[in-house]
């Protein structure tokens, strides 16, 4: 990797396998390519859909809709202490157990027993059957043992919770992941607990969403104001495994602080802006210890992007809701503000981090109506747009037609 470090083509070197040339733009406007995608990509893929310590007791529950499948699903912790996932649907008239307040809905059942509010069938944390109203009116092809929740597979790594959708999930999650697991093991995800979350329901295709987010040469123009200086513009330490990827980036070499932003990177580790002593992170993360490393960035395939560094880290996904209209969430997490003095710094980093998302996710929109134009047939990716050529050529793989 050294020998192409200033290479202007020192990606396409390392993996030539994935192409120089153009890439249609019909994959990001066809409905009937979308359709495709949806059923070999979303309906097989292994999901995030959350993390153990957002139900931390007995009881606890998350309701993650799932408007890509047609889906809503139940992760619940058990009284054991073992979390479960299974779909939200009644095993007697098909209604949903809980009802959604978003896209995302959070509660504690009594006792850790879920009741449905139609007829009042109620079911344990593992999604047993183990009250049903005027049972012995139904009939000898009922039986509560056989009538319980419809469970999802589902895996758990670092805390994230994904499922999978498959009748048969065609790996288990530790092979999906596979060295991209293994390479961002070991990170403290669950002590950076004070979350920051964002979403927005935006009028572009899913891998519009998912490309803005996954490359650094527009840092330097789009957010010029709000991180001048802050970043280089080339990514470093590209890997790939297999579906999935990830890369460094780093502070620039003279970054601008205005006094209120120095103030509070002195106060509080919540500002990506400011570099921090690396005693967090494992081996394989900025293996040199780069004193001027920014954040690991690594896309898992299909629709997510988590990012860590010292102190902080934060997710992006890119929920698929028709062709043209893409559910985006964003969550940043740090550690919990000790005093007053660490709130306010940790807040004005937020509200720094806030702009940013919302200068990235006001370029979508317009993307898609260019997309949508007809004006090109075709777009053109330099060397450190590598992800979205990744991403392409991981997509073509599975929805190429047979």
């Amino acid at each position: 990797m050294d020998s192409f470090e200033f290479d202007n083509h020192r990606w396409a070197h390392l993996y030539p396998e994935l192409g120089t040339g153009p890439v249609p733009i019909h994959t990001y406007v066809s409905p009937e390519h979308y359709a495709v995608e949806i059923e070999r990509v979303f309906r097989k893929a292994w999901l995030l859909v959350g993390r153990v310590d957002e139900i931390p007791n007995a009881g606890d529950y998350k309701v993650k809709r799932l408007d890509v499948v047609k889906a809503s699903i139940i992760l619940m912790r058990a009284k054991d202490g073992s979390v479960n996932v299974f779909h939200n649907v009644c095993s007697h008239r098909a209604n949903k157990m809980i009802s959604e307040t978003g896209n995302e809905t959070f509660g504690t059942a009594r006792a850790a027993l879920l009741a449905c509010d139609f007829h009042g069938w109620i079911y344990d944390a593992h999604g047993n059957l183990t009250g049903v109203p005027q049972e012995a009116r139904f009939y000898s092809c009922f039986s509560k043992e056989n009538a319980g929740l419809t469970n999802v597979h589902f895996g758990i790594w670092e805390g994230f919770v994904f499922v999978n959708l498959a009748a048969e999930p065609p790996t288990t999650l530790e092979e999906y992941l596979g060295d991209c697991g293994r390479h961002l093991a070991g990170y403290p995800f669950a002590d950076m607990d004070c979350q920051f979350t964002y979403s927005a329901e935006l009028r572009c295709n899913w891998k519009v969403g998912l490309d803005a987010f996954s490359e650094a040469y527009h840092l330097g123009m789009l957010h010029g104001r709000s991180l001048p200086g802050s970043f280089s513009n080339s990514q470093e330490e590209v890997q790939l495994f297999g579906d999935h990827q990830t890369t460094a980036l780093y502070l620039g070499a003279a970054p601008r602080f205005t006094p209120t932003a120095a103030l509070a990177n002195s106060l509080a580790t919540a500002s990506l802006m400011a570099s921090h002593a690396a005693s967090m992170l494992p081996p394989q993360i900025n293996p040199h210890r780069r004193p001027e490393f920014g954040f690991e960035m690594t896309g898992v395939f299909p629709n997510t992007l988590i990012h860590v560094t010292e102190g902080i880290w934060f997710t992006h996904q890119f929920w698929p809701l028709a062709h043209d209209k893409t559910l985006w969430q964003g969550k940043y997490y740090v550690a919990q503000p000790k005093t007053n003095s660490q709130l306010w710094a940790t807040l004005h980093a937020q509200t720094i981090t806030r702009n940013i998302w919302l200068e990235d996710t006001g370029t979508m929109e317009q993307t898609q109506e260019g997309l949508e134009s007809g004006a090109k047939p075709e777009l053109l990716f330099q060397d450190d747009e590598v992800f979205l050529r990744h991403n392409f050529n991981v997509l073509q793989k599975y929805t190429a037609v047979d």
